[in-house]
C-alpha cells in the first residue's frame, strides 16, 4: 500500500512554538501557503549557490549544513535536529546559499515560501523577535565553532565534535550512546581532520575506554575525560 502523503495538519504540533506567536487570520495564511516533503537519506534539500525561495522546518530526521572548501573537500559547518528552522539567513540577506543542506538520514521539512514569512514579520513583531534570537544564537555557536575548529588539536576537536553531538541530538535508552550515526567521513567533517586522522583519534579514544565503537554506533564512556580532552585542547 502507497504511504500517504502527508499535510501541514499532520505537522503543525511540531510548529506550535511559530504558529502560537500569529494571529488566527495569520496562522491561515501560514498553513495555506506551507507545504510537506520527505526526503531520503542523503538526498539534497539545497544547495551550494541555489537561490532561496523558502523558510525550512526541519519536523524529523536530522540535516547537516555543509560547504565545500579549498580542492573540493567538504566541511560540515553544523548539524539541525528537529525542531530547527533553517535556510532563511541568505533570504534575509538577499544573497544565495554559501552552503548546502542534506538529510543524514530519512527526513522531513516543512517549507513556507519566503515571501509569505517577510509578510508575516512586518505584520508580526513578536515573529520577527523569533527570527532574531535563532540567528544571533547560531552566530555566537558559530564563533565559538571557529576558534575551536582552528585552534584545538585533532583529540580536543574530535572529543568537542563527539560532547556537540551528544548535546545535540542526545543518547540512546542506555544513556550513552550517541542518537545519531555518522559516517567517519562526516565525524571527520564535523572535526575539521582528514577521515584517516579521525579514524585513528577515534580508536585512539577507544582504546583508552574512553568511547566504544560499532561500526557507526559510538557509545560515549567517559564523559569527564572527554570534557577536559575538549577543554585544553
Amino acid at each position: 500500500m502507497a504511504r500517504k502523503s502527508l499535510s501541514i495538519e499532520d505537522v503543525l504540533p511540531h510548529l506550535s512554538l511559530l504558529t502560537g506567536l500569529l494571529t488566527a487570520e495569520q496562522r491561515v495564511s501560514f498553513m495555506r501557503h506551507a507545504s510537506v516533503h520527505v526526503y531520503k537519506k542523503n538526498q539534497k534539500i539545497y544547495e551550494e549557490g541555489d537561490m532561496p525561495t523558502h523558510l525550512l522546518c526541519l519536523v524529523s530526521g536530522k540535516v547537516k549544513i555543509h560547504k565545500e572548501g579549498v580542492g573540493g573537500r567538504s566541511q560540515i559547518v553544523r548539524v539541525l535536529r528537529p525542531v530547527d528552522y533553517f535556510g532563511y539567513r541568505a533570504a534575509f540577506a538577499s544573497q544565495n546559499y554559501v552552503s548546502a543542506a542534506t538529510a543524514i538520514e530519512p527526513t522531513i521539512v516543512v517549507r513556507v515560501p519566503v515571501g509569505t514569512v517577510i509578510h508575516l514579520i512586518l505584520e508580526n513583531a513578536r515573529l520577527g523577535w523569533f527570527f532574531m534570537e535563532r540567528l544571533a544564537k547560531g552566530l555566537g555557536t558559530a564563533d565559538e565553532r571557529v576558534v575551536s575548529l582552528t585552534q584545538k588539536h585533532i583529540r580536543g576537536r574530535l572529543a568537542e565534535s563527539l560532547l556537540f553531538l551528544r548535546e545535540s541530538y542526545g543518547v540512546e535508552e542506555d544513556g550513552c550512546t550517541l542518537s545519531i550515526y555518522l559516517s567517519r567521513e562526516d565525524l571527520a567533517s564535523l572535526s575539521n581532520m582528514t577521515t584517516s586522522n579521525a579514524i585513528r583519534t577515534l580508536s585512539a579514544f577507544a582504546a583508552e575506554k574512553m568511547v566504544a565503537v560499532d561500526g557507526r554506533k559510538i557509545k560515549i564512556l567517559e564523559i569527564g575525560k572527554l570534557e577536559k580532552i575538549s577543554r585544553v585542547g
